[in-house]
């Protein structure tokens, strides 16, 4: 505060002030303060107490240009027990984040146990820094998250409809007992305790036995009827019903439940269902076989747009007191300036507006992160057969950046990815004819260049030649219209392979 008290010659009570209200954040004492710093404080007598900045020689525009980067510092300064308790954690944070980082991420994972999205993040980060995270397993996850051998097990209390009392159950059985060898052993052991069938279905659902036998999809047929045999057993030794064959029947029966010829779910629902139980993708991403094909299409992942998951992972950052708040990415992007983005749609809200017309929100998910969409009505007309949750698109549109509001992709197209990839034909007379025009044409080509191949067939010899890579259009574009006009629609066809 020297400097406050040589530029307004405040006494030293009035610098404390100041002081105190910096400190704590008193944003209307420091404005109240702002008049006595420039012009001064005299008191009833006229007496100078404090003479002021402009008394000093220092012109009134400069002495609120001071003043106003001071009302800036109190937005974030600290007195000094304050600053020296975040000294200390952030030391403590930095030396566990160095030393003992599977450790660390796992307890930020248990801080936030039951918040899908953080703890999402967090497993993201983790593996970031090449910390292996080992799916939910029955025979070694528990309750919460842990480490073991330098990997961190996931925590059961992140699946939902699964409770605290039944998973301590059940990992105390495990020790007792030993490791859970099928899930018919594991149901027979745990029957008696607090396990129901919505808890096992979900276990069943998140991948937790996926390491015994049996699939999911043939767990999912049989579960109900060997936990509906194991009840009725137990009943019957409860109430003391003793029948010498009846028992030895219903035994024998119960024991022979096999599981059913069933084929496993494709991998894309088996995500899926990880992610309804947990809220996170567990064994893989939906994206990971588009992940190639994506790199070729898009102009810029969501990360280049944003720091990586603006929403989330500058949470999980700032939280490890390592970065500080989300900012724009310098990459030259602007207000207004088109890309072109791929991943997965979820969280599609419709909304009606002022004019009857409809419009949406969306999520778009890529591996780098997740930006918010907003879909208008002029092209809502043009996508709404695309708006579908968990469906894999390109989505082509406009940056909206706004002083403090989060960035935003305004839609203006749709196009699936998921749908089977297209063709297009072009057909001549001949292959002369199809050479010259392809020469003609090779600058419209690259101008819509895209992932669509482009062959040319002779009508004469039924001759059938691909193009160059670099001559593949865009299916999207408006190539196929002007070639329908230029070489008549009998001529251009867009075939699915």
């Amino acid at each position: 505060m020297q400097i406050v008290r040589d530029l307004a010659g405040y006494s030293l009570g009035r610098s404390d002030l100041v002081r105190r209200a910096m400190s704590k954040k008193k944003h209307d004492v420091m404005e109240e303060e702002r008049k006595n710093f420039i012009y001064g404080l005299d008191d009833e007598k006229g007496n100078v107490i404090v003479p002021g900045c402009v008394r000093n020689g220092i012109s009134e525009q400069v002495a609120n240009a001071i003043f106003n980067q001071m009302m800036d510092f109190a937005s974030y300064a600290f007195n000094k027990a304050h600053a020296a308790a975040y000294a200390v954690i952030g030391y403590q944070t930095a030396y566990l984040m160095r030393y003992y980082p599977a450790e660390f991420t796992a307890a930020m994972l248990n801080s936030f146990l039951g918040n899908a999205d953080k703890c999402y993040a967090y497993l993201r980060f983790a593996k970031g820094l090449g910390i292996e995270v080992d799916a939910p397993d029955i025979n070694l996850s528990e309750w919460k998250y842990k480490v073991k051998d330098g990997k961190i097990v996931f925590g059961l209390g992140a699946i939902k409809g699964v409770g605290k009392q039944m998973v301590e159950s059940l990992v105390e059985n495990r020790r007792s007992g030993g490791v859970y060898k099928t899930l018919m052993d594991f149901l027979e052991r745990n029957t008696n305790g607090s396990l129901n069938k919505r808890a096992v279905e979900a276990l069943i659902r998140a991948g937790v036995f996926d390491g015994l036998d049996g699939n999911r999809a043939q767990m999912l047929a049989v579960y109900e009827k060997i936990m509906d045999s194991f009840t009725q057993k137990n009943r019957k030794n409860i109430e003391g019903q003793v029948s010498l064959f009846g028992d030895l029947l219903e035994e024998e029966e119960m024991m022979t439940i096999s599981y059913p010829n069933l084929k496993e779910f494709s991998h894309k629902d088996l995500l899926f269902m990880e992610k309804e139980m947990t809220g996170m993708y567990l064994s893989g991403h939906p994206l990971d076989e588009y992940e190639d094909r994506l790199a070729r299409s898009v102009s810029h992942k969501v990360s280049d747009i944003l720091t990586e998951d603006h929403s989330i992972l500058d949470d999980v950052r700032d939280e490890a007191s390592m970065y500080a708040d989300a900012v724009l990415h310098e990459k030259d992007l602007k207000d207004g300036d088109r890309v072109i983005l791929g991943g997965l749609m979820r969280n599609i809200t419709r909304k009606i507006t002022r004019n009857s017309s409809m419009m949406a929100f969306l999520m778009l998910e890529d591996l780098s992160g997740v930006i918010e969409c907003i879909v208008f009505p002029k092209a809502y007309e043009k996508v709404v057969s695309e708006l579908k949750e968990d469906r894999i698109v390109l989505i082509r549109g406009r940056v909206s950046i706004k002083e403090e509001e989060n960035t935003k992709i305004i839609v203006e197209s749709i196009g699936n990815l998921e749908e089977k990839k297209k063709k297009l034909y072009l057909r001549f007379k001949d292959m002369e004819e199809a050479r010259m025009m392809v020469k003609t044409l090779r600058t419209v080509f690259k101008t819509f260049h895209g992932e669509m191949p482009v062959h040319v067939v002779s009508s004469k010899t039924r001759e059938v030649m691909q193009l160059s890579r670099d001559l593949w259009v865009d299916e999207w574009s408006p190539i196929v219209k002007m070639l329908e006009e230029k070489l008549g629609e009998d001529n251009v066809k867009v075939v699915e392979s």
